[in-house]
């Protein structure tokens, strides 16, 4: 749902994040969904044909990058492909084998508080690119926002049976801490890193 020049501009910036990912030799790129307006107003079905063709060209650029595309489901309504299903439902038409899935357990529980959980045993194991491991303010939709997050084990999140089925599933992959509440910024960095060190190893 963007414009030619906003295409043009994205696309540019993409090629540029595949260089860099290639010259570093890291494997993925997260894509998330539009968060706009004119995603909220627009039918399922738009947003799933939208999404499909998008990330099909996305992936064929990518490719010869050695670059694998990791879609990441964004659970508050602003954001126009929420839920895991809807996600795996567009990997599985894209049908890439360079295109796969971010697991965020905090924007998995945005999407009507992770009532659904048994939906992460639907990805298939060779699709789960990397799992974001954070937590959550006990707070109700439509409040609750990426500001809300805390270290893994401060909050509501069900981080252990999160953790244990992926374990379940034979997942060794990357796992990263994604932080983005203002006043863990105003910290020490060094920190920030040794306390996410402790909190993430009873998950791993």
């Amino acid at each position: 749902f963007r414009s030619t020049s906003e295409w043009i501009d994205l696309l540019s910036l993409f090629k540029f994040a595949c260089e860099i990912g290639q010259a570093i030799e890291s494997p993925y790129l997260i894509v998330v969904p539009t968060m706009s307006k004119v995603g909220q107003q627009r039918f399922w079905q738009e947003i799933f044909a939208n999404s499909v063709e998008v990330l099909t060209k996305l992936a064929d650029i990518a490719h010869p990058y050695g670059i694998k595309l990791a879609l990441e489901p964004i659970g508050d309504k602003r954001w126009c492909v929420r839920s895991l299903d809807q996600a795996l439902e567009i990997i599985e038409a894209v049908n890439r084998d360079n295109v796969g899935i971010a697991l965020d357990a905090f924007n998995l529980y945005l999407y009507q508080h992770l009532d659904d959980i048994e939906s992460i045993n639907k990805v298939p194991l060779d699709k789960l690119y990397t799992y974001h491991i954070d937590d959550s303010e006990d707070l109700p939709l439509g409040i609750l926002d990426h500001c809300n997050r805390l270290y893994p084990g401060d909050g509501v999140i069900p981080l252990r049976k999160i953790s244990d089925m992926l374990h379940s599933k034979g997942y060794e992959g990357a796992c990263s801490i994604e932080l983005f509440r203002p006043e863990y910024w105003e910290q020490d960095p060094e920190k920030i890193i040794s306390t996410s060190a402790e909190k993430v190893k009873q998950f791993l």
